[in-house]
């Protein structure tokens, strides 16, 4: 894996990572009010300095077996059945055969 995509592998794992910290410890606020900004789904207390840093460390412990998988050749989406070798040598779909060239 280079820098390039261990870089985006880390964002798309950050915020899926995000999306998963948010709702933890989430209490509405008891009687929002609408006219005055709040509305009854706004959180009493965000935190989210400490949904950022939860979100950072979680991030960084699945991009590293992220990271481990990949480098240690179990998942490898240049070899195999998966791969794509061009439209003379394979097909894109598995199990079906490339079309003959005119």
């Amino acid at each position: 894996m280079d820098w390039f995509t261990g870089i985006v592998t880390y964002v798309l794992v950050w915020w899926l990572a995000l999306f998963c910290v948010l709702p933890i410890g989430a209490r509405p606020i008891e009687q929002a009010d609408p006219e005055t900004g709040g509305w009854r789904g706004t959180p009493a207390k965000p935190q989210i300095a400490l949904k950022a840093l939860g979100t950072t460390l979680l991030a960084v412990v699945f991009w590293l077996i992220v990271y481990g998988v990949m480098e240690a050749g179990w998942v490898d989406f240049r070899d195999g059945w998966w791969a794509y070798d061009g439209p003379q040598n394979s097909s894109p779909v598995p199990g079906i055969s490339p079309r003959p060239r005119d």
